[in-house]
């Protein structure tokens, strides 16, 4: 059952996007997940690039009773895009100047044709992340 409701997760999480050839995104974790031999490793392969593409969060996949092997493993493969944006704040010079202008560029809602949830939640990740970017704090 937990794999079940994983790969409805992943599924839906997935189901706007494709892979670089045009496939359906969800492709990539199946066929991970095909490769593993147990239920957390299904379950994680399934997942493993929710929290990073989508707006599902660790916290959510908690309430759903993924166990805490599951959530260690995805915190482990998950590139946190926070700690990334703290980087290029700490690093500065042009990264910083670059990674400013970009952010500033994929704010303007104006760009987005037809707005859904994940716009918008993307849109408050990129606000969080330019506040930190063009704060005073190192």
């Amino acid at each position: 059952e937990k794999v079940k409701k994983a790969a409805l997760i992943a599924y839906n999480a997935h189901k706007d996007q494709s892979d670089k050839g045009g496939y359906p995104y969800i492709m990539h974790p199946i066929h991970i997940a095909e490769q593993m031999e147990t239920e957390d490793e299904t379950i994680a392969a399934l997942l493993h690039d929710v929290i990073e593409d989508t707006d599902i969060g660790f916290d959510y996949l908690k309430k759903e009773g993924f166990s805490d092997t599951v959530i260690n493993c995805l915190k482990i493969l998950t590139k946190d895009y926070m700690d990334y944006i703290r980087k290029i704040k700490k690093t500065g010079g042009i990264a910083l100047k670059i990674k400013k202008a970009d952010m500033a560029h994929n704010m303007i809602a104006e760009r987005i044709s037809k707005k859904i949830q994940s716009d918008e939640s993307r849109m408050e990740k990129y606000r969080a992340a330019f506040d930190i970017l063009n704060s005073q704090n190192t």
